[in-house]
């Protein structure tokens, strides 16, 4: 019997992978919810809520792959965090005003946990996150209830397009 959890293959005497991975991803289900509110109010995304994400994902994969999952996940997790976090590196270099160091932050470990699940999921949550963000600034200008100055959380539409990713690839 083989069960499909959170994108792995896994087989009916495999629980113990199957759990760490579920386990992994409800600590970013948990903490999407904090940071989503926190930075709506506070435009903040705390150290100490966003860092230990890179810890648990990288500890779960690590882990995961040691019970016999295949390495080049762990590996593709790992680039897609350093692609993700260097792209929103190289945003807020452009514009410190437009993004905080804490999306830069975010993304890093959110691209691990999307990076997992493949380079689709990947893709598509940064691209989701964009466009969430894009549509969100697009509405507050034509309500007028924002400027080209306005300052908008983006953390909220980073975990939003990694849910997105994460959602597609578990289907």
């Amino acid at each position: 019997m083989t069960v499909v959890i959170i994108g792995t293959s896994l087989g009916a005497s495999s629980t113990s992978p199957a759990l760490l991975l579920v386990a992994a991803y409800l600590y970013l289900a948990i903490i999407s919810v904090a940071l989503t509110v926190i930075d709506m109010s506070t435009h903040r995304l705390p150290n100490r809520i966003v860092l230990p994400a890179y810890g648990v994902f990288g500890a779960a994969f690590v882990a995961v792959c040691v019970m016999g999952e295949p390495w080049q996940s762990a590996l593709r997790a790992g680039a897609c965090g350093a692609l993700y976090f260097a792209f929103l590196c190289a945003l807020r270099a452009l514009s410190a005003r437009g993004m905080g160091g804490g999306d830069v932050k975010l993304a890093g470990a959110l691209g691990m946990a999307l990076g997992w699940m493949g380079w689709g999921a990947f893709a598509l949550g940064v691209v989701s996150a964009f466009v969430l963000g894009g549509l969100a600034a697009t509405i507050l200008l034509a309500l007028r209830r924002g400027s080209g100055r306005t300052r908008i959380p983006f953390g909220p539409y980073l975990l939003a397009g990694a849910w997105i990713g994460i959602h597609v690839a578990v289907r």
